[in-house]
């Protein structure tokens, strides 16, 4: 791609570059990490690689700045979403520019920042800066954030952490402070098959699967009439919904096997896994011995899919007050879709955010895009930390 003069046309130059790997999280982003390792070797910036066990998909690590400070980690995932069975003008995986936009599959979720970020190297190691920035492009992310969990295993063990996270999913550079947890879950219950017509010999498992379905709901509704309540969310309570079910042969045969899925979107405050184990042991102490009372092979599983976790940013928190003041603005929100960033404060004990450039209205569609205006608002972002961090550090630290 022609880069043209001005720091907006290598971010999105850089963007293009990175549209152009198809990291659909079925494949490898090996070649991206690749690209992203040279980039910044141009520039004397070593990175590491922790790769998976089949050494096919990575989280890449860099550090501009000195090591021996608390510095800022600037987080994006490298994988997107599949475009098969969607309607595209163009290719998906050959940015477009028009209209003010870029479009491409990623473009604003989320290789639009990691391009923004990339696109300010050049700047940030002419700078003296006085804290480091840690670039971090981590992989799965859109399979339940399960790759970067050795990220921030390693992050986690560091004798001298980050002190903030800002993870740059599409929030048009609005600062979130919390978001959801919990996770997906899949549920399989086994009886006894029989022909309709005898039935009581049989154990129907759709029957005793409805009785568990009815717990869930009871569950949900309860969170729903008592709480606990926050209304900084849209929804503002904890949801439990049964969003798949499968099961039976024929109208005539009674059916031993039913499937279901269910979904949890918990506050940051309520314990995803206790809402588990409570289905688990109504599943183990109600359910089942009715159901081994005629069919001892009788079986019910509660399976994990995608586990995630939530994020609660203290509002107060100086970090918080640092990233407004970043993106020229006064408010917070929370949302009720996961990221990373729960991870990064959970696990790794980081204060961490989101705030990043695009929408979240146009990830996972066709003709995915991020406005050029918005590329702009997070160069500018960048810009302001890479001069707090020259002249003056982390108020905070």
């Amino acid at each position: 791609m022609t880069v043209r003069t001005g720091s907006t046309a290598q971010c999105i130059a850089l963007i293009g570059d990175l549209i152009g790997f198809p990291t659909v999280s079925s494949n490898s982003n090996g070649e991206l990490l690749a690209h992203v390792q040279a980039y910044l070797a141009r520039y004397g910036i070593a990175s590491d690689i922790l790769w998976n066990e089949e050494r096919s998909k990575g989280n890449l690590w860099a550090t501009i700045g000195p090591a021996d400070v608390a510095g800022v980690i600037l987080s994006g995932h490298s994988d997107v979403v599949p475009v098969t069975g969607q309607a595209w003008t163009g290719d998906p995986f050959l940015m477009r520019e028009a209209e003010g936009r870029l479009y491409g599959r990623g473009a604003c979720d989320m290789k639009g920042f990691i391009g923004i970020v990339l696109a300010a190297v050049p700047n940030l190691v002419e700078r003296s800066l006085k804290a480091p920035i840690h670039i971090a492009i981590s992989y799965d992310e859109e399979l339940g954030c399960t790759g970067v969990k050795s990220l921030v295993d390693r992050i986690a063990a560091m004798e001298l952490k980050p002190a903030l996270c800002i993870v740059g999913e599409p929030t048009s550079m609005q600062v979130i402070i919390g978001h959801k947890g919990g996770g997906m879950f899949r549920v399989v219950v086994t009886g006894r098959s029989a022909h309709s017509s005898l039935a009581p010999s049989a154990v129907n498992a759709i029957e005793h699967a409805a009785v568990l379905i009815s717990y869930i709901q009871g569950l949900s509704l309860g969170h729903a009439k008592s709480g606990p309540h926050d209304h900084g969310y849209d929804v503002p309570h904890s949801t439990l919904s049964v969003t798949t079910i499968s099961g039976g042969t024929a109208l005539n045969i009674i059916p031993d096997r039913c499937e279901f899925g269910f979904d949890i979107r918990s506050l940051p405050e309520v314990d995803a896994r206790a809402l588990i184990e409570q289905i688990r042991e109504y599943a183990e102490t109600v359910v089942l011995p009715r159901m081994k009372a005629v069919a001892p092979e009788a079986a019910i599983v509660v399976e994990d899919i995608v586990p995630f976790v939530g994020l609660a940013t203290e509002p107060e928190h100086p970090a918080v007050t640092f990233v407004k003041q970043l993106a020229g603005r006064n408010d917070h929100a929370k949302v009720a879709y996961g990221t990373e960033a729960g991870l990064f404060s959970t696990v790794a004990g980081v204060a961490s955010v989101v705030c990043g450039p695009g929408s979240i209205a146009q990830a996972h569609k066709p003709d995915e895009y991020i406005a050029l205006t918005e590329v702009e608002r997070c160069r500018l972002f960048i810009d302001r930390l890479a001069t707090q961090l020259e002249y003056a550090g982390l108020p905070w630290h």
